[in-house]
């Protein structure tokens, strides 16, 4: 394992923000992403099922990969915990491999609403400051790639399946799905930190100054506890957009759907 780990640590010029490949990946992989989503939108539940398991089963798999790449050849044997998989994109390889097997309808929908909203607005935001998934080693950058990209392609998938917040109490159901999260997130920054020398940082919630454009720079000011809430609420607010924009977007189908209709049955 160590042989084949050290063997695919390949060193590359990670692309440049904005460069072509920077600009192709992101146009081709949205675009392919929602033609998907279109095709796959109408699939029954256990098929809606397969997918979600066989996405986070791959999500499991390369994440293993990562982990075992950082202890080997990063960490040469020592345990990277700063790295562990609980960061906001982090959360849909667990959902996708919960959702098939849960029998609560509402905590499965605040699932469905979390990653078609939270997640969707973090597969974005990774393609248009990307500083987090170029790497200079090819198999890490290769990861953050794809799964940034599935992040993308299960939002819209949810969004066009119906499986996105209906309405405003249906996302606040998304919120207080980050919110949980988001304690559990900062819980575990408190009881590593020692272990870490302070450099976990998940959510980039604090207590470490949050490596974060903008964010950076107000911990660095005013203290992580200023930024937290600020953080917090930008994070929901940029949802809360995904959510607006994609339920404006339905409502107006509607319209035009309902309006199509009324012009045939006048016909």
């Amino acid at each position: 394992m160590e042989n084949f780990l050290n063997w695919t640590a390949w060193i590359v010029e990670p692309p440049k923000a904005y460069g072509v490949f920077h600009i192709l990946y992101t146009l081709i992989g949205f675009t392919f992403s929602w033609i998907l989503a279109g095709k796959l939108k109408n699939i029954d539940e256990k098929k809606n099922k397969i997918l979600l398991f066989s996405v986070g089963m791959y999500l499991l798999l390369s994440e293993i990969y990562k982990q075992l790449f950082f202890y080997y050849v990063i960490g040469h044997k020592t345990p990277q915990l700063w790295i562990m998989p609980f960061q906001l994109c982090s959360i849909p390889m667990y959902f996708c491999l919960m959702i098939p097997f849960m029998k609560n309808e509402k905590l499965k929908n605040s699932m469905y609403y979390f990653m078609s909203t939270f997640n969707l607005m973090g597969g974005f935001i990774a393609f248009f400051e990307p500083s987090g998934i170029f790497n200079s080693h090819l198999t890490i950058m290769i990861h953050s790639l794809l799964w940034h990209m599935i992040l993308v392609f299960l939002g819209f998938y949810l969004v066009r399946s119906k499986r996105t917040p209906s309405n405003f109490y249906e996302f606040t159901l998304a919120v207080k799905t980050f919110m949980v999260l988001t304690l559990i997130a900062f819980s575990l920054n408190i009881l590593l930190s020692k272990a870490t020398n302070g450099g976990i940082n998940m959510f980039f919630i604090g207590p470490p100054i949050s490596p974060l454009i903008v964010f950076h720079d107000i911990a660095e000011k005013f203290g992580w506890y200023v930024n937290a809430p600020i953080y917090i609420f930008a994070v929901c607010l940029g949802a809360f957009i995904f959510y607006y924009f994609f339920h404006y977007i339905d409502e107006k189908h509607k319209i035009i759907d309902s309006t199509k209709n009324k012009l045939k049955k006048g016909v």
